[in-house]
């Protein structure tokens, strides 16, 4: 193969917060393809891009702090060198937080991958009057050094071009070997001849590396080095016992510590002279550092998070309104082209009220929930949120929670418009089990993308006037219920002392509008390609559920003997006009009269064919339960479908309020015919949103929680448990609200 067709394989490994996304990013474009790691559901992001007729592929491994496999993060980054390869690895260092960061690159070199380091964010750097000499560090550590600003694009072909250059160079693995000390030095030496001696796991690791992590006793390398040799790693543990006993009689410390004693010590002699400048000293604030003591200020932090918040509901409420609009115009001038050129018949009706009135509820908030992803990217982006998660720490300590909690409800839908998936997955940087399964199982209560349609198409018809307000009031309602079930929880099933919380407060940042339009395009594909695959299945399914098996043969004769009294009645060019469907031009109020009587037959006629189809059986069973909220057996319907995906309650309402409405004006939205509808109201609409926001979470995440949890237990737990919970509060609103005459 030809240098100019080759394909390099590398990987882009830093801290997080260091801006490694935003490099990768930078470099990949809209070139990116996100899953899962196999087996696990730590996210994989893979790029592409080119140089000079070269294709790279670039592997964006999880943020971590290290290599020693304490998380499933750190685990994942490893084995991904360990077994992939890359041809290079780019380190991506924090410039302005130099030594903290060098901890991983020391790690990678220790590993033996070839590395090339991209010192990320000189310009925060250079704004704290600390300048760093690129050349002296490069040659000290015997690796490229590129300076970068990762959110301007900055210095990005330089990097690929040192990169591409080192894995041309045909450099091998070649680990940097550091001393630690007296006690573990000649043990380590001893543990490195008996693994080359015997070939142990040196196919995967070199083999300094491997009695390393034996003294350390990382699990996953003292397994397959069991699986391997057990006689010679037990004579190896043996070894390692005999150094740990001696370093707590001597120093009372783990070699563990010894070995990041001398990892640092390593660190600081490294930089000691002549490569980092700190051109001025002194009780200087920094910016990050200023806007903190307003915007983390114990009284006026939390008002500040609050506005805005608000904020961003008014701005997402008021500039949607009109892009909305046009989507739901266009859906509705689809369906009635649809109804023109398509026979009356079964596949009308899958088209038109299957869907389009199905799936098109769905897209349609498209526009809604892009200002709402793209605030929460800002945010993300700018660094506040992390600040937020800080702030609320003493909150979570008190319902039995974490601040590392917050993350994850964030990531719900805290902020409305996330997703309980993912939230559920950050739980994995809990080390507490009770607080992890506490929070996984409350993350669900937040606002995620798949119910903001929802919500804000019941506020749309309802509370018109009041929306942002009312999205607020919900987002509140959610966090409130919430940490008070998680207070539950952990003082009852889950019990248990809540752990210390330690969080990196990254610098605050501009955000870069690529950078801004990437992660708001992920997650409205992830919304889009939802729509397009899960919601129109289910809506097609249960459109079947809600026509089938159709009206039983005497019921429709008994409709068709009503509507041909009524016709019989009138004068022959008037019935003919009428049969047809066809409205006559006149004011006889005897026409107009008969004309209103067919309409109200015909609508009398779908409703009970689609109350006694397989779905309105079905919704019309759960009213003994659902009246106390004030549902009827439609509702029902749509929140049975919800089970499956929350965005499914609008295509399935807006699919059986289409099936049973045979008004003129088709083109009404689902909201004004909620809005007409008798058994709707303010308070029916209130509860009903407060039962969506609790009730189960959807399949998916079920799924989702079981995986986290390790048992089906926890998924069945958190279906029953939430549902149970939304149905006495919804009750308790909607049997509150008639007493109280609303």
């Amino acid at each position: 193969m030809s240098a100019s067709a080759k394909e390099h394989l590398f990987a882009l490994a830093g801290n997080p917060n260091c801006g490694k996304t935003t490099l990768f990013n930078a470099i990949t474009g809209a070139r990116q393809h996100v899953g899962n790691y196999p087996g696990i559901t730590v996210e994989k992001k893979e790029g592409l891009c080119s140089l000079d007729g070269r294709t790279l592929r670039l592997v964006d491994l999880p943020g971590t702090y290290s290599l020693t496999a304490y998380s499933l993060e750190e685990l994942v980054a490893r084995d991904f060198l360990v077994h992939e390869r890359p041809e290079v690895v780019i380190n991506i260092v924090d410039a302005s937080n130099l030594e903290r960061n060098l901890y991983l690159t020391v790690q990678l070199l220790e590993l033996g991958v070839p590395v090339v380091m991209a010192l990320n964010m000189v310009d925060v750097a250079e704004s704290r009057g600390i300048r760093i000499h690129c050349d002296e560090l490069s040659r000290r550590l015997g690796i490229p050094v590129v300076p970068t600003v990762a959110r301007r694009g900055e210095g990005k072909e330089a990097l690929l071009r040192a990169a591409v250059d080192v894995a041309e160079s045909g450099r091998r693995w070649e680990p940097l070997r550091l001393s630690y000390g007296a006690d573990i030095d000649p043990a380590l030496q001893d543990m490195e001849r008996l693994i080359v001696e015997k070939g142990l796991l040196t196919d995967l690791y070199p083999a300094r590396w491997t009695a390393l992590k034996i003294l350390e006793e990382d699990e996953q390398v003292l397994g397959k080095a069991r699986e391997a040799d057990p006689a010679l790693t037990d004579e190896l543990l043996a070894q390692a016992a005999k150094v740990t006993q001696h370093i707590q009689k001597t120093l009372d410390s783990y070699p563990e510590a010894i070995i990041a004693d001398h990892r640092y010590g390593y660190i600081s002699g490294l930089l000691r002279e002549g490569i980092v400048e700190q051109r001025w000293r002194g009780d200087r604030l920094h910016l990050s550092d200023q806007i903190d003591r307003v915007l983390t200020n114990r009284f006026f932090g939390p008002l500040i998070m609050l506005a805005i918040l608000y904020g961003v509901y008014q701005i997402t409420f008021t500039y949607s309104e009109v892009p909305v609009g046009w989507f739901e115009a266009a859906f509705a001038a689809l369906g009635s082209w649809a109804e023109s050129v398509l026979p009356e018949g079964p596949v009308r009706s899958l088209v038109v009220s299957g869907i389009i009135d199905g799936v098109g509820g769905v897209v349609g908030f498209v526009p809604l929930i892009f200002l709402m992803f793209l605030a929460i990217a800002f945010l993300e982006d700018t660094g506040y949120l992390a600040r937020a998660a800080y702030m609320l720490d003493r909150v979570f300590r008190v319902f039995g929670l974490h601040g590392n909690s917050f993350m994850a409800f964030i990531i719900s839908g805290g902020i409305a418009g996330g997703c309980a998936v993912p939230g559920v997955m950050a739980t994995r940087t809990l080390r507490s089990s009770r607080e992890r399964l506490a929070t996984l199982l409350t993350a669900p209560f937040m606002n995620c993308g798949a119910k903001v349609p929802v919500l804000a198409m019941l506020i749309a018809a309802f509370f018109t006037e009041n929306r942002a307000q009312m999205m607020f009031l919900l987002t509140m309602l959610a966090w409130v219920f919430a940490l008070v079930l998680a207070k539950i929880i952990r003082s009852t099933i889950l019990r248990g002392p809540s752990t210390p919380f330690l969080l990196e407060l990254p610098p605050y940042r501009i955000p870069t509008f690529k950078g801004l339009m990437i992660h708001t395009w992920e997650r409205i594909w992830q919304y889009i390609s939802k729509a397009g695959t899960i919601i129109l299945a289910i809506s097609i399914l249960l459109w079947a559920l809600m026509t089938f098996p159709g009206l039983p043969e005497e019921k429709r004769a008994a409709f068709e003997e009503k509507r041909q009294e009524i016709l019989n009645a009138l004068p022959e060019g008037v019935r003919t006009s009428l049969e047809a469907s066809e409205t006559p031009e006149t004011s006889d109020p005897v026409v107009v009269q008969a004309a209103a009587a067919l309409s109200d037959l015909s609508r009398q006629e779908a409703t009970e064919a689609l109350k006694h189809s397989f779905a309105g059986r079905m919704g019309t069973g759960l009213e003994i339960f659902s009246r106390w909220c004030g549902f009827d057996w439609r509702t029902n319907v749509a929140l049975v479908g919800g089970f499956a995906a929350k965005e499914v309650i609008i295509s399935t309402l807006g699919t059986a309020y289409s099936l049973g409405d045979v008004e003129a004006d088709e083109s009404l939205s689902l909201s004004q015919r909620l809005q007409k509808d008798p058994h709707w109201n303010p308070l029916t609409a209130f509860a009903a949103m407060v039962f969506i926001m609790l009730y189960s979470p959807c399949f998916v995440t079920v799924t989702c929680i079981v995986k986290e949890s390790g048992s089906w237990k926890w998924g069945l737990f958190s279906m029953a448990f939430n549902t149970v919970v939304a149905f006495l509060f919804a009750t308790a609103i909607y049997q509150g609200g008639r007493l109280l005459g609303l």
